[in-house]
Order: C-alpha cells, then structure tokens, then sequence
C-alpha cells in the first residue's frame, strides 16, 4: 500500500503487540563494546566476562557463636549432672583471645560470634551450655566436631562460580565480589540511544499560542537512562523530509534510534515515510491503545523506533517496544516490573482485539486490607497527567473486553527503574 493509500484507510491492520515486539528485536543486535570499570562504577552494568570467586571466604574458619572454643573430644560424656571441666586458657577479663591463643588438650578460649578459630579447637560450646569457676569452665553439653562452627568457605569457596556474563550487577553483587578480592569488572557499555524529538510545533521553554513544549524526548531519554542506556537528546527536528532524512543518517551509529512524533499517516507524519525510503519499515500500527500509530523498522542495520506524539501513546510504545530492544542491545536482562494486586473501583472498557493500558492510582482500601486502583483516565492518548499522576497501569489483554469494578487486578509499576 503506497503512503497516500495508508493515509485515507488509516491504520485497519494493526499488528498485535508481541509480533510486533518479535520484529523489532529481530532487528536488533546485541553490542560487543567492554570497557574495564572499578566496582564502584560498576552498578546496574551486564558483566561481559565471568567471574569466579579468588578466595574463600570468609577465609578462616570461626565461631557461630558467643562461648568458649574447645576440643570436642573434651568434651565426650559431659552433661548437666556431669560436667567435663577445662582450663580457661589467657582469660583476661573476659576478652576474646582466640587469635593467639592455641587450644591444647583440656583447654578453652573464650570466642565471640565471628572470632577465628583459635588452632588446635574444632568446636565452641555456648556460653549458655557453661559456668566460669576462676581459671576454669564447666561445660554441660557434649559437641561433635565441628559444631557451632562456621567454615572458612561458609560463604564463598575459592573457584566458585559467581556471575556469568550479561548478569546486571545489583549493590549486593559488588559487596560479595569486593569481599572475594575482585576490584575490576569487564562490563558491557551502556547501549547508545540517539533520541530524536520531531514536529514544527515544538519549542523546549516558554510556548506561544499553536506552540508546544517538548516532553517526549525528555521523558524518553530519562527512560532509557534507568533501563540501562546512556541516551544522547538531540534538538527538535520539523517536520521536513531533508530535516528528517539528516537525522536519521547521522544517528545512525547508535545501538537505536528513536524518533517521538510523525509516525502516523497526517500530511505532516513524515518520520516513517523516511525512515522506509532510507531502509525498512516492517510495522506500522500496533493493536494498543492508546498509541496504535508506532511504526517500527531499521536502517543500515540500526533498529529504528518511532513512537507517536501524543505523550501517554508516547511512553506506553516506549515501554513496549523501546525499552526491549534497548535491554537486547546492552546484553540487559528484560525483567518484568513488579506489580501489586489491587481491587478495580470502576469499569475499565477496551476494544477486543486490542491490548489496553489503563492508567491508575492505587490507595489503601476502605477495610485497609488491600489496595484499590482507581483509573486516573479511561482514554485519551494526549493527557500527560493521566500517567505522571498515576501509581501504574493495569494491562487488558487482547483477549477481553474490558474489566468490571471489583475485579482483582494487577497494578504494573513500569516507571521502576530496573
């Protein structure tokens, strides 16, 4: 179908949302750029290497316990009624002196949870199991080898594998491999986004009369900064084929190119008529609402994403298909946001065949024993507020029509910033 033909039919076939992500991330190849980065540095980067723990650790073996560290073999028979007496050996007030005192046959150090082992002891009795008589302590309980003990290796063991590679390194994964001596990690590079704001409306500050302020690409770049990229925000770009044409081209050494504005099929939606001159188009129009006029493709080997103006049709399509391909090329893993269960307070209608994002706020019920979603706007592809002033949004799949007040629903969180 020739451009002017989709102009007067519209957008009749609609691809439905997970071929059209299938497509696009089909078109999208994950980058082999590393860099070297100190642990420090290193947060929220997908490993581009393996890691292997160089120590045990915690590296020596210690105590699971307050009490006094012993030979087990002293302590066979002992009990309650017969308790096995051992020599108190450099007590000094109680302190701890496990790290240079030996334990020999008959004798006892006094330890604390987390105190080395001292040489020659295998087990520690708890405090709680003995009595200090003077220079002597009466153990009451009898140990195995071992007991009460935590191995050298109790946390990591030397040559254990860590993290493959594409794992996204969390803080809790730079204390444990700080913790087994690695102080570098070889990581894949932030996947580059080139975001590209489109429309001879727009102007960035102080709007006059039929002019608009640019929030798309802000919103993007912002977006694809907490998925894991490093977003390059370039200048407003009219709506002008020459105009269109040059900024395609020259972003197109990024991982993506996205492009906010112009991809439906108005006289002035020129974005996806340039973007399938300069290379390929392979979707143009999603079964979504609100925001069906995405289009979808890829130049010179670069995926191209081109969302529509409308702000709410803006983020919905970013989420869906810019943050996917973003994750794809950075070697991310594409989790899914958490969700929270929530009582629907009003009817949600949507189109069957349709996949429908309905904006909510969530508040503690009136019994205070769940949550209920309360949808901030039931359609409208331009009102901003109906997402930044929203907790989330509920997903109605394809399959129905529509949700009815009470229904239990799940609240998708998808400004998490993972």
């Amino acid at each position: 179908m020739s451009h002017d033909d989709l102009r007067r039919a519209g957008f009749k076939d609609r691809t439905r949302v997970a071929d059209a992500r299938e497509r696009l991330l089909a078109a999208v190849s994950p980058h082999e750029r590393t860099e070297r980065l100190a642990l420090e540095a290193a947060d929220g980067r997908a490993l581009a290497e393996t890691v292997t723990a160089a120590r045990d650790v915690p590296g020596y073996d210690r105590a699971a316990m307050d009490g006094y560290a012993v030979r087990a073999e002293d302590t066979f028979g002992a009990s309650g009624r017969s308790p096995t007496v051992l020599r108190l050996v450099a007590a000094d007030d109680g302190g701890d002196e496990s790290d240079e005192t030996p334990v020999n046959p008959g004798e006892a150090v006094r330890v604390h949870t987390g105190s080395e082992l001292p040489d020659g002891a295998d087990a520690v009795v708890m405090v709680e199991q003995t009595e200090r008589v003077g220079d002597e302590v009466e153990v009451f309980d009898a140990l195995a080898e071992g007991e009460n003990v935590g191995d050298a290796d109790e946390d990591v063991a030397e040559g254990q594998s860590l993290y493959d590679t594409g794992h996204r390194l969390r803080p809790s994964d730079l204390g444990l491999l700080k913790s087994v001596g690695v102080r570098e990690v070889e990581t894949y590079e932030r996947p580059r986004v080139a975001v590209i704001p489109t429309g001879e409306e727009l102007v960035q500050r102080d709007p006059e009369p039929g002019q608009v302020v640019e929030t798309n690409g802000l919103t993007v770049s912002k977006l694809v900064e907490r998925w894991g990229g490093d977003a390059s925000y370039r200048d407003v770009v009219t709506d002008d084929e020459a105009a269109l044409r040059e900024a395609v081209e020259s972003n197109l050494d990024h991982d993506v190119v996205v492009t906010t504005g112009g991809s439906s099929v108005g006289e002035r939606d020129l974005t996806y008529e340039v973007v399938d001159d300069l290379g390929e188009v392979f979707v143009h129009g999603v079964a979504l609402k609100p925001g069906h006029p995405v289009a979808l493709g890829a130049v010179d080997g670069t995926a191209v994403v081109m969302l529509p103006g409308y702000p709410v049709a803006c983020v919905i399509n970013a989420v869906q298909f810019l943050r996917p391909a973003v994750k794809r090329a950075g070697h991310l893993p594409d989790d899914p946001f958490p969700t929270r269960e929530a009582t629907l307070a009003r009817k949600v209608p949507s189109e069957p065949g349709v996949r429908t994002f309905a904006r909510v706020r969530t508040e503690t019920s009136d019994d205070g024993e769940g949550l209920e979603a309360t949808p901030t706007r039931a359609s409208g592809s331009g009102i901003l507020s109906s997402v930044a002033l929203a907790d989330g949004w509920v997903v109605v799949p394809e399959e129905r029509e529509g949700l009815e007040a009470g229904a239990t629903v799940a609240v998708e969180n998808w400004e998490w910033s993972a």
